[in-house]
């Protein structure tokens, strides 16, 4: 087991710090580092993508709708299911019923601490426009599971980028057997996850 050495904050902006410990360099969100990414379907199994702007890669990416938990000072005490639903209707203009937990795990572990928790979301409700807040410029798109292949490559050839976390997320909703609906997540990474 390895000796844990202290941490070393190297540089930083409004959101984000580059650090060291062990001699590793990473980054990590400041007061946060959980993330939720929504894989939303509907009733009558489509998906529910959403296309954005990213700067750091200079494109429009294909999305899941997601977002940091407890992020801004009015979200701070916000549960992981608060937040979810929170970033689909700011999002999509839909709201969940249910969330059902999906897969958990690191966006990138070599190079940031942030953990990524994957939700499913069902009986989705439709309350809202959507299209995000502030200066987020979000399209939604539906795509019917059976064409989603077809429409993602279709995309990627009009040269938009498609995030990994979208195929992720189709993988593990392939999966899903009657899985558990969550009934209580901590706020917490790495933590035991309570279902029904």
């Amino acid at each position: 087991m390895r000796e844990q050495q202290s941490e070393t904050i190297l540089g930083g902006g409004r959101f984000l710090e580059l650090r060291k410990r062990n001699g590793w360099e990473y980054v990590a969100r400041k007061g946060v580092n959980e993330v939720v990414v929504v894989v939303a379907v509907t009733a009558d199994d489509k998906a529910v993508l959403i296309e954005q702007y990213r700067e750091p890669v200079r494109a429009r990416v294909i999305e899941w709708a997601a977002g940091i938990v407890g992020d801004e000072p009015e979200f701070e005490e916000e549960h992981l299911l608060e937040a979810a639903n929170r970033e689909l209707e700011e999002e999509t203009g839909c709201r969940a019923r249910r969330l059902r937990m999906i897969g958990h795990g690191p966006s990138s572990g070599g190079m940031s601490s942030e953990i990524i928790t994957f939700l499913q979301a069902e009986d989705l409700v439709r309350v809202g426009e959507g299209g995000g807040v502030g200066n987020e410029d979000i399209k939604v798109h539906l795509v019917p599971l059976d064409e989603v292949d077809a429409w993602l490559a279709a995309r990627t050839g009009e040269g938009f980028l498609v995030d990994p976390k979208v195929y992720t997320g189709l993988y593990m909703l392939s999966r899903q057997n009657g899985s558990p609906t969550i009934t209580k997540l901590s706020k917490h990474p790495g933590s035991i996850v309570e279902s029904e």
